[in-house]
């Protein structure tokens, strides 16, 4: 691939995506959403953090030590993070960074 495919590449996958976002916005505008899209948009958030836990915890070993110790400690710190700030953000990014200091040392 030269240069100016990539750069073409690059705007009509940035393009395509900016479009994808701004659908809703304008699909939805002199209207509600239905109540389909309402409960997605409610509890998909939630579904998304559960299916990551499970699959985060999928490989470990507890037969052999540490037991899965760390990955415990780490989930319940980005639970509690989670709990008191009630922000997705702030709990995917704090419990990660608690957990790669965790498996560092």
């Amino acid at each position: 691939m030269t240069n100016n495919e990539i750069y073409l590449a690059i705007i009509v996958m940035s393009f395509t995506n900016y479009l994808t976002r701004l659908f809703p916005f304008i699909f939805f505008l002199k209207k509600d959403p239905p109540k389909i899209v309402v409960y997605i948009e409610t509890y998909f958030p939630p579904v998304i953090m559960t299916i990551l836990i499970f699959y985060s915890i999928k490989d470990i070993n507890l037969t052999v030590y540490p037991y899965g110790l760390k990955e415990l400690i780490a989930i319940l710190f980005t639970a509690s993070i989670h709990l008191w700030k009630n922000n997705y953000l702030v709990s995917i990014f704090g419990g990660t960074i608690f957990y790669m200091l965790l498996v560092q040392y």
